[in-house]
């Protein structure tokens, strides 16, 4: 959601599916749902050169996923920020299906006070507790508020254009939209989805703008959120700072307006994912990483480089391991996938230098001619190339210090159709209220870090597939197209 959604969320072309491959088609989409006009930060499809070729580029991650499946069998439009205003269509898949992708285009001083300024200076670190990088700039915010408002033209328009159907709007870059939609279009039927935390309220009182905010979401007729918490501390809020009311269910009235609210955790395209997971390629990629990697253990982490995903403190803790159990010199591997983020934000540079720091000392305190403690890389992967990733490892270490759910922990899963690996989690994510077959951590220690990593290293073959299978059975049971099914199911029922 994260993302708060999965951190491989960054362009990259559609690589040619190999002859033979198992697909997985997502489950239909029920009759009945309306026509859909969807409005998000990130665009679906965008145009990238490739050598001297144009093609078109697939933005991939969970919301995705699931938005790109519903458009298709649904039919309508994704609204979404863009490099310049223009409309296109979604390539078209087997069945010859598609949908409209508008982008409205946004300049220079808009990206910068809406997206680095107000969105990720203010509401990425706000809403992730990271309140000493919260930098309120009173520009940074009108101009949030411009674009939120030319999003909510493009949403009225399209609602206009495609008569009954419905908008979907999301997460924290947006949050004001779907009042601005109802002020448009009083009579349509609006949705937002929030994919980071909602803080508690003694964290988001702090927010100069928190009036305006909530104001802005209670325009949608239904709010969603990963967890019950979050979905609890945004009824707070609103009970406290606004003064409206909520009845058992959940559902907000404020100034003549009904806002339900609902908790339910995104999840990752199971069939596909596992159809990779045992594609005899993936499990043979799997076999030649696990030889190019000293040692005997793999553990994963892979994450967006950012401050909230824990990396950091996840060096730390792979360090007291390596610390407290010199067995595990020389036999376990920390290979730490961060893909580049936010390149342009002062926090991510900074914070880069100091990861490139740690991975240094780490190496020059235990590496040798043989054994390297850590194999750092950063770039993005294709899917097949971390399937393959997932199927070598045999801890997936995911410790963000917050996040809004983690997908990673949820492909991990779905990819390990052979029963085996392990989970590490942290305690300070959504997905730890789903997940309870993985093992706990709390990032903020090392040792609780070493401890859990220890655990998940000495328990026997037959505790961690018991696990295994537990986690398994958490993460078919929610997949990714009947989340977004469910959501629009709602929404159109009122």
């Amino acid at each position: 959601m994260t993302n708060p959604l999965s951190p491989f969320a960054t362009d990259r072309a559609e690589q040619p599916r190999p002859a033979g491959r198992a697909q997985a088609a997502p489950a239909p989409v029920e009759p009945g749902l309306p026509l859909l006009i969807c409005a998000s930060h990130r665009e679906p499809w965008t145009q990238r050169r490739v050598g001297h070729a144009e093609l078109t580029v697939r933005t991939t991650g969970g919301l995705v996923t699931a938005l790109d499946a519903a458009l298709r069998r649904l039919g309508g439009r994704w609204i979404a920020t863009g490099s310049e205003p223009r409309r296109s269509r979604a390539p078209e898949d087997e069945d010859g299906a598609t949908y409209e992708v508008e982008q409205l285009g946004l300049t220079t001083r808009e990206m910068d006070g809406y997206y680095s300024g107000f969105s990720n200076g203010v509401l990425w670190p706000l809403f992730h507790y990271f309140l000493g990088r919260v930098n309120f700039d009173a520009r940074e915010w009108r101009e949030y508020e411009r674009v939120n408002a030319r999003f909510a033209a493009a949403v009225a328009r399209g609602l206009e254009e495609s008569d009954g159907a419905v908008a979907w709007v999301h997460d924290y870059h947006l949050t004001l939209a779907p009042m601005m939609i109802r002020k448009l279009r009083p009579h349509a039927r609006v949705g937002f989805f929030l994919h980071t935390p909602f803080p508690a309220f003694e964290v988001f009182r702090i927010l100069p703008t928190r009036q305006q905010l909530l104001e802005g979401l209670l325009g949608a007729d239904l709010v969603g959120f990963h967890t019950r918490s979050y979905r609890d501390a945004f009824l707070e809020a609103v009970q406290k700072l606004v003064g409206a009311r909520s009845d058992r269910r959940g559902a907000v009235e404020y100034r003549g307006h009904r806002t339900r609210t609902l908790f339910s955790p995104i999840g990752v395209d199971v069939e596909r994912l596992s159809a990779l997971g045992q594609d005899p390629r993936t499990t043979s990629k799997a076999q030649r990483l696990r030889r190019s990697v000293p040692g005997d253990q793999i553990v994963l982490g892979i994450d967006r480089l950012d401050y909230s995903k824990g990396i950091l403190e996840r060096l730390a803790g792979f360090e007291r391991l390596l610390e407290r159990q010199p067995r595990y010199r020389g036999h376990v591997t920390l290979v730490q996938i961060a893909v580049p983020s936010r390149e342009r934000i002062s926090d991510y540079q900074r914070l880069k230098r100091d990861v490139d720091g740690a991975v240094g000392r780490l190496e020059g305190r235990y590496g040798d001619a043989a054994w390297s403690p850590v194999r750092y890389i950063t770039r993005s992967f294709q899917p097949d190339d971390l399937a393959a990733w997932y199927r070598a490892a045999d801890i997936c270490l995911v410790t963000p210090l917050r996040d809004g759910l983690n997908l990673v922990a949820k492909e991990y899963v779905a990819c390990r159709v052979d029963g085996g690996g392990a989970l590490v989690l942290s305690e300070f994510c959504g997905a730890a209220e789903e997940l309870t077959g993985a093992y706990f951590a709390n990032p903020f220690g090392p040792d609780s870090i070493a401890d859990a990593l220890e655990q998940a290293l000495t328990d026997d073959r037959m505790e961690r597939e018991r696990r295994m299978a537990h986690l398994r059975e958490e993460v078919v049971g929610n997949d990714v197209h009947e989340w977004a099914q469910g959501f629009l199911r709602d929404l159109a029922q009122g």
